[in-house]
């Protein structure tokens, strides 16, 4: 899926993911810990990517941050379903 591809990318270019590719990271693997081991600070920048390039404001002390920032896949839903009330 490109909007999958997308968020990789923006995952890598963000948190500075030297050495991957889009393809090395699984839309359904965790973002954090056991997957790709992304921290808190990394949950922060990364809100603040998606903030710039989709215009999505998640507050991190909701439930829907967890849920959503749970995998690539989770967060492309989450696009998704912006862009289409948009």
């Amino acid at each position: 899926m490109k909007l999958h591809t997308e968020i990789k990318q923006l995952i890598i270019d963000t948190l500075n993911l030297e050495g991957l590719a889009p393809g090395d990271i699984d839309a359904e693997a965790p973002l954090f810990n056991e997957g790709l081991g992304l921290d808190s600070i990394d949950a922060l920048e990364l809100g603040l990517a998606l903030k710039k390039k989709y215009n999505i404001v998640i507050s991190s002390e909701s439930s829907e941050a967890r849920k959503y920032f749970s995998s690539v896949a989770r967060l492309a839903e989450l696009v998704s379903m912006h862009q289409g009330r948009a």
